[in-house]
């Protein structure tokens, strides 16, 4: 049964772009970072852990695959979130995706 998941892509562009989202083109397969879109967790899985383990499993992976590090954004009330798993808060994110404030988070190896 599928408790959740992670969607992204990689590229060798070191910022997350709007245009990320709708062009898979500018997927890189060989590309230096990981870009993660979403993190969505099944809410009967939801408060049991299933979304750190998704993260740590991840991160491991995009270790594994000589990235440089993870890309993300995220709202400002899960900014301390990511941080618990590394990522460190780069401020406001050029991204207006969904007219909605994000924060740019990134975990370099």
């Amino acid at each position: 049964k599928l408790a959740g998941f992670i969607d992204g892509m990689v590229t060798d562009e070191k910022d997350l772009r709007d245009e990320m989202y709708e062009k898979a083109s500018l997927h890189n397969e060989k590309g230096a970072w990981q870009m993660i879109f979403g993190l969505n967790t099944i809410p009967a899985f939801r408060r049991e852990g299933c979304a750190g383990r998704l993260i740590e499993a991840f991160k491991k992976q995009a270790k594994e695959e000589g990235r440089k590090g993870i890309v993300l954004t995220c709202k400002d009330r899960l900014v301390h979130y990511y941080a618990r798993f590394g990522f460190e808060n780069e401020g406001v994110s050029a991204s207006t995706h969904g007219h909605v404030v994000w924060y740019q988070m990134r975990l370099t190896f």
